[in-house]
């Protein structure tokens, strides 16, 4: 089961007003593992960066000068995307605006549902915690997740937490170890001791015995159910 755990910076908040993708992030899962095989670009948008933008993830115009475009990295995005089920939180802006970008490049790939399941973290949220605050910092809290390293949005930092955020929503941890294909796991059988003592069987007593039958048929009657052992025990007799 191939996961793909993804985010987006931009510089601002709709695509229609020509607001552009300026960093991609993307943290694969594999058997609800992590790999190592990730994707992470920033992008040269080619205009202004609204500064409301700017001040939740402290991306400028002249750091991104020298970066790529977006049509540089669409190709190799299209292919790890290819197939996988992409998980994003509030996934119709990062859609949106991903779809955007092909749609400028002229290119075919213009809706990312037909080319990858698209799985909305923040819908999941809502039905596990509902009329609660479900942001990826409300989920970290709640669930405990260490955030200390994020000053500010980041796509790659946001997907990395995402992705413990993701497990934590679907149960947890999958497997107490990394990687149970390549763990070896010895198991040594314990032998008696052919020489140890018998063990000593005491017998009930005949009181003992006459309790034990006196209690079992309160309980039958109680019940008004024959007992299990004495239903065993006459299917035993009988055969």
């Amino acid at each position: 089961m191939r996961q793909i755990i993804l985010d987006t910076e931009t510089t601002g908040l709709e695509p229609k007003q020509g607001h552009r993708v300026i960093e991609v992030g993307c943290v694969e899962l594999i058997n609800r593992s992590l790999t190592g095989n990730n994707i992470h670009h920033y992008l040269n948008p080619q205009r202004n960066i609204d500064e409301g933008a700017v001040a939740v993830h402290g991306l400028t115009s002249e750091f991104l000068s020298d970066k790529p475009l977006y049509e540089d990295i669409a190709e190799e995005l299209f292919e790890y995307l290819k197939g996988a089920e992409v998980i994003i939180h509030n996934a119709a802006f990062d859609v949106g605006f991903i779809n955007h970008e092909y749609r400028l490049m002229g290119s075919e790939h213009v809706d990312m549902a037909s080319y990858c399941e698209i799985t909305d973290s923040l819908h999941m949220a809502r039905k596990m915690f509902p009329g609660q605050r479900n942001s990826l910092d409300a989920l970290c809290k709640r669930y405990e997740i260490d955030t200390s390293q994020r000053k500010r949005h980041g796509a790659l930092l946001d997907a990395e937490i995402l992705a413990d955020v993701y497990l934590m929503l679907t149960g947890g941890q999958n497997s107490l170890f990394e990687d149970e294909s390549t763990m070896e796991i010895e198991f040594t059988p314990k032998v008696l001791d052919t020489n140890r003592p018998k063990l000593k069987v005491i017998k009930p007593s005949s009181e003992e015995t006459a309790a034990h039958l006196e209690r079992l048929a309160e309980i039958t009657k109680s019940s008004g159910a024959e007992l299990a052992w004495d239903a065993l025990n006459n299917s035993t007799d009988k055969s």
